[in-house]
Parts: structure tokens; C-alpha cells; sequence
């Protein structure tokens, strides 16, 4: 009734795609090729990068980069992960950058996450700042330059300065640290001829 029925030229069998994985393929056409697996025995150091999709049940020291990432229950990520969708279901530590990003219920991810979309299954764990963001995937915009004051200027001694009084004043001016916040300087009496 809803469907686009078209006709096979050879069996004359309906060949239009029918539910949410069709219409998800609409949306975002994908390589044609295989996800590329890390299995769960498989320890990767490294960067990762994919213009595919990256399942991953193993370990990754590193970051990973690709189109679609799923990370399985038992996978660890140590690193920052960027894709245009990612489902955590394992351990990540580091930030995540997608358009869509869906935690699980199994899922530990320490890190910051900046997203388009954004769902938590019930029982997931997230420690860190998440941020909405129309373009998630852009390079960060250059931050701003950082006011700083200038140094407060180094009190000058005068051009000529008086033979001290007694040895003991003399001496607590050197023990003494400056507090200005300026470069720490210290003095040394002068000698009398």
C-alpha cells in the first residue's frame, strides 16, 4: 500500500527495499564493501582510518577515524574516535566525534562526545562533557588568543644609592622575596670603599 513496487524485467518479483535498514541506506549511502572487523584477540596501536565501516571487538591504542564504527562489548579504545556514526557497547577513553552517536547499555566511555544526534540506553556509563554541534565532524574553529597582562615592571634602583646604615638593614633586604609577581630578583650590598 505505502511501498514502490517496481517489477523485475527477468521474474517479474517486486524488488523495492522494504523497512528501517532501507530507509537508513537512503539516507547515507555507504561503501558496497565489508565492514572491516577487529575480532576480539587483535590488539591494534596505531590510527585507524576507514572510508567505510569499522567494527571493532578487540583492543585499540589509538585513534579511529571511518564512516560507521561499531564498538562491541568487549572492545577498549584508548583514543579519539571520529565517524559519521558510532555505537558503543565497550569501553572508550577519549573523545568521540559523530553525527550520530548511540551508548549502549553495556557501554563505559570517559571522554567528551560532540554530536548531531545523541541517545543513552538505560544502565550505560558516561563520565564527561557532551556537546551538541551542527557540524561535529568540521575542524574546531582556531580559538581565541588568550588575554594575558603584561609583567609588572621591575621596580629600578636609583642612580645613586646612599651607603647603607648598618649591615643588618642591609641584609634583610636581601632574605626578602619580592611580591609583585614579577621575575624574583636579589640584592647584594654593596661594597664601601
Amino acid at each position: 500500500m505505502f511501498s514502490n513496487k517496481s517489477k523485475d524485467k527477468d521474474t517479474g518479483a517486486a524488488t523495492a527495499p522494504v523497512g528501517p535498514a532501507a530507509m537508513q541506506a537512503k539516507r547515507m549511502p555507504r561503501s558496497s564493501s565489508a565492514p572491516s572487523i577487529i575480532s576480539a584477540d587483535l590488539t591494534v596501536t596505531g590510527t585507524l582510518a576507514s572510508t567505510g565501516d569499522i567494527q571493532i571487538d578487540g583492543r585499540v591504542e589509538g585513534d579511529v577515524h571511518s564512516a560507521g564504527l561499531v564498538i562491541g562489548d568487549k572492545a577498549f579504545i584508548h583514543g579519539d574516535v571520529t565517524a559519521e556514526e558510532v555505537t558503543v557497547r565497550g569501553r572508550v577513553q577519549g573523545s568521540v566525534r559523530a553525527r550520530k552517536v548511540l551508548l549502549a547499555s553495556t557501554c563505559h566511555v570517559e571522554g567528551n562526545i560532540l554530536h548531531e544526534a545523541f541517545a543513552v540506553e538505560t544502565g550505560a556509563f558516561f563520565e564527561g562533557n557532551c556537546r551538541h554541534a551542527d557540524n561535529p565532524l568540521a575542524d574546531e574553529a582556531p580559538k581565541k588568543p588568550e588575554f594575558r597582562a603584561a609583567p609588572a615592571p621591575i621596580p629600578s634602583a636609583p642612580a645613586a644609592a646612599p651607603a647603607p646604615a648598618a649591615p643588618s638593614a642591609v641584609s634583610s633586604m636581601v632574605s626578602r622575596p619580592m611580591t609583585t609577581g614579577a621575575t624574583a630578583a636579589t640584592f647584594t650590598p654593596l661594597k664601601a670603599n
